[in-house]
């Protein structure tokens, strides 16, 4: 399952790439504080890894995901799971985080 890192914006190389395995929906992970984004892969902890190695601290990769045929975005990932950050859901509870999160996709996405 192929993750790919965007650090511009996400091309159509990169979204045959990381739809493989579920075709509309794509795994998104971001990285809040430097814009860093990883797509694809078959969990979200396949692309927080990429981030990790990439530089990124753990504090700052958030997950969710597009459903591309509708633009709808989730903020649902098990690596949100964050109790020391005060966010005990998979859901992105922190109103800022998820501001963040959604710019950086809808930039790289052109959204």
């Amino acid at each position: 399952m192929a993750v790919v890192l965007i650090k511009d914006k996400v091309t159509n190389e990169d979204l045959k790439q990381a739809r493989e395995e579920h075709l509309d929906y794509i795994k998104i992970e971001v990285d809040v504080k430097s814009g860093l984004m990883a797509i694809g892969g078959e969990w979200h902890a396949d692309g927080e890894k990429v981030l990790l190695e990439n530089g990124s601290k753990q504090e700052n990769v958030w997950g969710g995901g597009l459903v591309q045929s509708s633009g709808q975005l989730d903020f649902n990932s098990l690596i949100n799971t964050k109790p020391k950050q005060g966010n005990n859901s998979q859901e992105i509870l922190d109103q800022k985080i998820r501001e963040k999160f959604t710019k950086v996709v809808k930039e790289k996405f052109d959204l």
